[in-house]
C-alpha cells in the first residue's frame, strides 16, 4: 500500500529469497551466505526498511533492555535520560520509559516496566519508601538516581549536595553574604540531604542558617517571594539559596515582579543548572549537576547488578561545579 511502511515480506520480495532467509539476516545468526546477507542488507536500504529492535529481541534470553521510571514534571529529570540514552546507546541496550504524572502513581509507573522483559530499572529520584525499593530490588536489577537509599542490592546515586551547597555557600559568603536564606523543597526527593547540608554549610562559615518554607517548581517559589516580601519591612536576606532552579526562577520572577532587582537589592541562586537557568532574561547562578556522568554510572551499576544481583548495594556520589551568571553579586551597602 503506498505511504506504508516497508515489511520484511517486502525486503524477502525485493531480494527474491524467503522471509525466513531475510530473518536470518537480520538477526545476525549463521545461515546465510554472505552473498545473500549483503543482497537482503541492499534490498531493505532501498525500501527504506527498519528493523524493530524491540521485536528482534523477543526470542532472546537476553533482552537488553532497562526500564526508568520518573516524575513527567521534573525538568531536570530530563537532562537526566538525556545522560542514560547516551550510555544505554554505548553499551546497546534499549530504555523503555515509564512516566509517573498527576494522574498515574509512580507505583504503576513501576507496575508498567515490570509488565515488559526488562532487565533491570532505573528509578529516578523516586519518593516510595526505601522499603518498597528493597523489594523491587528482589526482582529485579535496581539503581536509585538522585536520591540515597540503603538498601541492600540497590545502588544509588546522586550528586554531592555537601559540596554543592558548600559551593554556593561559599560563593555567596566570599561575596560579602553574611545573611543567606534558604528556600526549601519540602518533600522532594533530595530536599532532606539539601537542607542538611545548607546548615552544616553555614555553620562551617559562622553564620546562622535560616530555612523558609518552599518546593520543587515555580509556583513554590512565588508563594516562597510572597513570604519574603511579607517580611519586607522588617528586613530582607541580602542571599537566598533555593532548592533547585525550578523554585529559583519562580523567586526570581516574583520578586522582580514586585521591583527588586537582582543581584542589585538581593543575590539568588539554584540549584541543577536546568536549560532555563541560562537564558538571558534568567541568567541564573546555580549549581551544574553532571548528567552525563550520572548517566554513565547508572547504566554502569546496572548492568554488573543485571551480572551479579547479589552484590551489596553501593552509593555514588558525583562532584558538581559551581556556574556564575548574573543573579549573585556583592550585598548592597
Amino acid at each position: 500500500m503506498a505511504g506504508s511502511r516497508p515489511t520484511m515480506e517486502d525486503v524477502a520480495a525485493r531480494a527474491s529469497v524467503s522471509r525466513a532467509l531475510v530473518s536470518i539476516v537480520f538477526r545476525g545468526v549463521p545461515g546465510a551466505s554472505e552473498q545473500t546477507r549483503q543482497r537482503v542488507l541492499t534490498a531493505a536500504a532501498e525500501l527504506g526498511y527498519e528493523t524493530d529492535r524491540r521485536a528482534s529481541r523477543l526470542g532472546r534470553s537476553r533482552t537488553r533492555m532497562i526500564g526508568v521510571v520518573f516524575d513527567f514534571s521534573g525538568d531536570f529529570h530530563a537532562h537526566v535520560i538525556d545522560g542514560l540514552y547516551r550510555s544505554a546507546d554505548e553499551h546497546d541496550y534499549e530504555v523503555v520509559l515509564s512516566p509517573a504524572t498527576p494522574h498515574r502513581s509512580e507505583r504503576q509507573a513501576i507496575a508498567s516496566v515490570l509488565g515488559e522483559r526488562c532487565e533491570g530499572i532505573v528509578l529516578i529520584g523516586p519518593r516510595i519508601a526505601s522499603t518498597e525499593i528493597a523489594d523491587l530490588s528482589r526482582r529485579m536489577a535496581t539503581v536509585v538516581l538522585l536520591r540515597q537509599v540503603r538498601a541492600a542490592g540497590v545502588d544509588s546515586i546522586r550528586t554531592d549536595d555537601q559540596a554543592g551547597l558548600d559551593l554556593l555557600v561559599d560563593h555567596l559568603a566570599g561575596l560579602g553574604h553574611r545573611e543567606i536564606r534558604y528556600v526549601d523543597g519540602g518533600e522532594a526527593a533530595g530536599a532532606s540531604p539539601r537542607r542538611t547540608a545548607y546548615r552544616r554549610a553555614m555553620a562551617r562559615l559562622g553564620l546562622t542558617p535560616q530555612t523558609l518554607a518552599g518546593g520543587m517548581d515555580e509556583e513554590a517559589g512565588a508563594v516562597a517571594a510572597e513570604l519574603l516580601l511579607g517580611e519586607a519591612s522588617v528586613s530582607l536576606p541580602s542571599a537566598i539559596v533555593a532548592f533547585n532552579d525550578r523554585c529559583a526562577l519562580g523567586i526570581l520572577h516574583r520578586l522582580r515582579g514586585a521591583g527588586l532587582h537582582l543581584p542589585g537589592d538581593l543575590s539568588l541562586t539554584g540549584f541543577d543548572d536546568i536549560a532555563a537557568a541560562g537564558y538571558r532574561h534568567n541568567a541564573l547562578t546555580t549549581v551544574h549537576q553532571d548528567t552525563t556522568a550520572l548517566g554513565a554510572l547508572a547504566m554502569d551499576r546496572l548492568r554488573a547488578r543485571i551480572e551479579d544481583d547479589g552484590a551489596p548495594g553501593t552509593r555514588l556520589l558525583v562532584p558538581p561545579r559551581l556556574v556564575h551568571r548574573k543573579t549573585t553579586a556583592a550585598p548592597p551597602l
